[in-house]
């Protein structure tokens, strides 16, 4: 049996990831968290909001599932990092903020971390097995969003509510916003530099409006090998919670005899420039990713809240990262300092003039 702890259980990821284990004789649920729903009786060991670290202290997971969204996650990466334990890793946003302070507790406790993102999930899968000398770079998909194609006067008055209606995915509101932004492509991209490795400059970013085609890698002999599949995250946690043994789930396989037409376009860096912001961010280091992912967290929530227009995201990321020295960061404490000011900053970017 793979004892697994799940956290973030009432989130979108988390109620799928259920479903998976309640299907696979394998897999047992022992712990599982939420941030504010009551979840009793949903595993021997259960929590609402708290230190995660905590419950995982006393559960001692095989498997740590991480679906708590922001930074908020971070503790509970770095405790499955550290004690060895098979990190399958959804909240993007830790890695994004900590990824050098991450992959080093990668490497004092030997764990495996699996991506959970559809997109990485599809990366290391196109990866595994092959030595980084054979890979000249990755493509990572994205549908566009609700607004692929849209100018940016055209999204000048987008309420919350079409931002949400995302044309491919089913998603939890702020990965769906970001979807909307191209902000989680931004954060996607930072993530994959430290999951894989590579060099930014070798890490692209193209749209794909059906997601059929999750991600690509081209290899160095001119070939490039793709991984494709309907848009369903019952496949990539299904994916990591069963590694390697490729568990069967009711999402069936694409049929080619329909006929299948894939469409690639460059996104619109103009119009959403929150992703050109995010490699901005990736390249400088430090801790400038970890400030963009702050400040995105604000902003988002802000436009949830109907405080803030669709466009003001991206304006006040760029005023906050503008702001801050994004000085590198030593220990947990240094960073848990460089998120709390990038979001002081953000919010008084939201303020009025």
């Amino acid at each position: 049996m793979t004892r697994i702890a799940l956290l973030g259980a009432t989130g979108s990821i988390g109620r799928q990831a259920l479903e998976i284990v309640a299907a696979d004789p394998e897999l047992e649920l022992v712990a599982a968290a939420s941030g504010s729903q009551p979840i009793d009786g949903l595993a021997p060991l259960t929590q609402v909001g708290g230190d995660l670290t905590e419950l995982l202290d006393r559960a001692q997971p095989d498997v740590v599932l991480n679906a708590v969204v922001g930074f908020a996650g971070l503790p509970a990466t770095l405790w499955a990092l550290e004690h060895g334990a098979t990190l399958a890793l959804a909240n993007k946003e830790s890695l994004v903020a900590a990824g050098e302070l991450a992959l080093a507790a990668q490497r004092r406790g030997g764990g495996l971390l699996l991506p959970v993102d559809s997109e990485h999930s599809a990366a290391f899968q196109c990866l595994e097995g092959r030595g980084a000398e054979q890979v000249d770079s990755l493509v990572l998909t994205g549908s566009g969003g609700p607004f692929r194609g849209r100018t940016r006067e055209e999204l000048e008055d987008v309420t919350p509510d079409e931002a949400l209606a995302h044309p491919t995915w089913s998603m939890g509101p702020k990965i769906t916003v970001d979807s909307a932004t191209l902000a989680n492509k931004g954060l996607e991209l930072i993530e994959a530099h430290f999951l894989f490795g590579l060099p930014y400059e070798r890490i692209e970013v193209v749209l794909q409006p059906t997601s059929v085609v999750h991600a690509l890698v081209r290899f160095r002999d001119g070939a490039s090998i793709a991984h494709l599949g309907y848009p369903d995250m019952r496949v990539p946690i299904s994916f990591a919670l069963t590694y390697p043994q490729r568990g069967p789930t009711p999402v069936p396989p694409l049929d080619f005899s329909q006929g299948l037409v894939l469409e690639f376009e460059p996104p619109d860096l103009d119009t959403f420039p929150l992703l050109a912001l995010a490699r901005e961010a990736g390249e400088r280091g430090g801790t400038y990713p970890c400030a963009f992912n702050a400040a995105n967290e604000v902003a988002v929530a802000a436009f949830l809240e109907r405080r803030l227009p669709f466009l003001g995201i991206a304006a006040a990321v760029e005023e906050t990262l503008a702001e801050i020295d994004g000085a590198p960061a030593r220990d947990l404490a240094d960073l848990v300092e460089a998120d709390r000011t990038a979001r002081r900053l953000a919010e008084r970017a939201l303020a009025p003039a």
